[in-house]
């Protein structure tokens, strides 16, 4: 099974971490939909970076405990939009990308501060890995085409409409599918190799495109 953390002493990092990442990723979706025309995440509040508004205590608490959680998904009506299907595909991947930009600023920081030789404390060092890795994380984490993730959303806004009836009707069977293969240890032949691939890939990606951003 997949898990967040290998020692206590990374629970604090992970804790902000996870604030800040399940919050702005949430708003992303409220905001993009927001401005798309659908009022229903603004009417319940979820236009906030109160983190309060966007945790889910078990989805939270199950992060700890099994490697894997939720943040309080954003309601989303997509009868308010002019066109469902681009609407609905740039609200499911709003959050996603959110995520990747917080890793892409957070490996720009610490690349930034490594160059220039800035003594930070090791409390600085230690969130930025973590913004890094696990924004990384969420990122590939929640595009995984399975519900109720958001690579599912985007596969069910891109697909015909002869098919997305069927995709519904299996939904459930996704949905029970995605369980097995996060919480077993199917997960290490799974989610962990992808985990174990993408996240030093995009890392290295991000590393390129930093250093010839600063002129290394």
């Amino acid at each position: 099974m997949f898990t967040l953390f290998n020692n206590p002493e990374q629970l604090v990092y992970i804790i902000i971490t996870l604030l800040i990442a399940f919050t702005l990723h949430e708003l992303a979706h409220a905001y993009t939909a927001y401005k798309f025309g659908d009022p229903t995440a603004k009417n319940q509040g979820r236009l906030t970076l109160n983190p309060i508004k966007h945790l889910d205590p078990i989805g939270t608490i199950l992060i700890f405990i099994i490697g894997f959680g939720w943040a309080k998904p954003v309601p989303v009506n997509r009868f308010y939009f002019k066109r469902p299907r681009l609407a609905g595909v740039l609200v499911s991947i709003a959050g996603p990308l959110t995520n990747l930009v917080l890793a892409f600023a957070a490996q720009t920081a610490y690349i930034a501060l490594v160059t220039a030789g800035v003594q930070v404390p090791l409390f600085v060092t230690g969130l930025l890995m973590t913004m890094i890795s696990l924004n990384i994380l969420l990122f590939v984490f929640n595009l995984i085409p399975l519900p109720p993730l958001d690579g599912y959303r985007i596969i069910s806004d891109l697909v015909p409409n002869r098919i997305r009836p069927k995709l519904t009707q299996y939904e459930q069977y996704g949905g029970l599918l995605f369980l097995i293969i996060a919480i077993t240890p199917l997960s290490n032949y799974t989610i962990t190799p992808l985990f174990n691939t993408t996240i030093p890939a995009i890392q290295q990606f991000f590393g390129m495109i930093i250093a010839a951003m600063l002129g290394l």
